[in-house]
Parts: structure tokens; sequence; C-alpha cells
């Protein structure tokens, strides 16, 4: 019976784990895509004509 409750309890611990590993990994992507594009901003072809030389 104690065998029982521990299969029982990996399997439903394990798919808790997993969604949050999987949202963990989204959120992190979604970040670095976010700062990797808010640093490169200015390397766009618009900002060269947009923006006054001195």
């Amino acid at each position: 019976m104690d065998q029982a409750w521990l299969n029982m309890a990996v399997a439903a611990i394990v798919p808790i784990v997993l969604v949050v590993a999987a949202i963990s990994i989204h959120h992190h992507r979604r970040e670095r895509r976010r700062a990797d594009l808010l640093r490169n901003l200015d390397h766009h072809d618009w900002c060269r004509w947009v923006r006054v030389k001195h």
C-alpha cells in the first residue's frame, strides 16, 4: 500500500514540476529576446536616416 501511495505522489508531482520548468524557460527566453531587441534598437536601418549626424 505504501508503494502505491509513493507512486501516486510521484505521478502527481512530476507533471507539476515539468509545467513550472516549461513556464520558466519560456519566460527566460522571452525576456532574453526582449533584451536583445532593446539592445539592438539603434542598429536598424530607420535609425540611420532619422538621426542627424554632427
